[in-house]
C-alpha cells in the first residue's frame, strides 16, 4: 500500500459520510468495510451551537483518517477560507480540495484548483485534489505541491464508472510514483475492481454506498471488490491480443487421417 502524504493506510477504500439513512448506518458501513479514511464536510460542523457535534463524535469512534472537504466550494478564495475553517475543526493538515467550475457535471475548475492547491500547500496543507484526468493539469498540481492526485471517474454522483479508461491509464503510467485515487463516479463494486486493477492506489466514493438498499453490505462488497482488484494488479496480468490462442497443447494431439 503506497503512503499518502507519509500516513500508510491499510485498506485502500475512502468512504463520504453524506446521504446515509441514519448515522447507525453509516457506522456500520465503516465497520464492514473496514474503510480507512471518512470525507467529512465542514457544513455538518458549528463552532458556535455545537451542532453536528454528535456527528464528530461517531467519526471518531470510527477510528478512521478523517480528510474534510472542501465541497460546494465554486471559487479560489472560498476554498481556501474552507480549508482553513475546516483545519481549525478538524485538526487535520489534510484537504481534499474541490473548485467547482461546472454545475451540471460537477467538473472541477481546474485554473481554480492548480491556483488553490498552490496557496494552500504553501500554508502546510496536504492536498488531495479532486481533478480530472488531464496530465497538463497533474503536471501543475504536483508543481503546486501536491503529492496526491484524484481523478473523477466520473462525474460526482452518476454510478457511470471509469468514463476514460485511456486518460485514467496514461495518468498511471505518467506518474508511476504519485499515489492516485479514483474520486467520484463509481456506482458498482466492479468498477472499483477496475481501478485497481488499472494500478491506482485507492478509491473514494459515497454517493454508490449511502444510497444503496443495503449501505453497510455494499461498503462491504466494496472493499472486498477492492482487494480482489489490488491482488490481480499485483499478479501480473496477461497481456490481450486479437489472435484465439489454445490454452491446451496440441503436441501429440491425434491426427485422423
Amino acid at each position: 500500500m503506497r503512503n499518502f502524504y507519509g500516513t500508510a493506510l491499510d485498506n485502500p477504500l475512502m468512504l463520504g459520510t453524506a446521504q446515509y439513512p441514519s448515522p447507525a448506518i453509516l457506522a456500520e458501513a465503516f465497520r464492514r468495510s473496514g474503510a480507512a479514511v471518512a470525507t467529512v464536510s465542514l457544513r455538518r460542523e458549528s463552532g458556535q451551537d455545537r451542532a453536528g457535534q454528535d456527528f464528530w463524535a461517531l467519526i471518531r469512534d470510527l477510528g478512521v483518517h478523517v480528510l474534510p472537504n472542501t465541497a460546494g466550494c465554486h471559487s479560489v478564495k472560498e476554498a481556501v477560507t474552507t480549508a482553513h475553517m475546516a483545519r481549525e475543526v478538524f485538526g487535520t493538515k489534510w484537504i481534499k480540495l474541490e473548485v467547482i467550475g461546472e454545475e451540471d457535471t460537477l467538473q472541477p475548475d481546474v485554473f481554480g484548483l492548480v491556483e488553490a492547491a498552490r496557496i494552500l500547500t504553501e500554508d502546510g496543507f496536504q492536498v488531495f485534489p479532486y481533478t480530472t484526468e488531464d496530465l497538463v493539469v497533474a503536471d501543475r498540481l504536483l508543481h503546486a505541491g501536491c503529492e496526491v492526485l484524484m481523478p473523477w471517474g466520473a462525474p460526482i454522483g452518476s454510478g457511470l464508472g471509469l468514463n476514460n479508461l485511456f486518460g485514467l491509464r496514461a495518468m498511471r503510467a505518467h506518474f508511476p510514483d504519485v499515489p492516485l485515487v479514483i474520486d467520484a463516479g463509481l456506482g458498482l463494486p466492479s468498477q472499483a475492481t477496475q481501478a485497481m486493477e488499472l494500478g491506482y492506489d485507492a478509491v473514494l466514493l459515497n454517493t454508490a454506498v449511502a444510497k444503496a438498499g443495503d449501505p453497510a453490505a455494499m461498503a462491504e462488497a466494496f472493499a472486498l471488490a477492492l482487494r480482489a482488484g489490488r491482488l490481480a494488479c499485483d499478479a501480473d496480468p496477461m497481456e490481450p491480443r486479437d489472435m484465439a490462442a489454445p490454452s491446451t497443447p496440441v503436441l501429440g494431439k491425434a491426427f485422423l487421417s
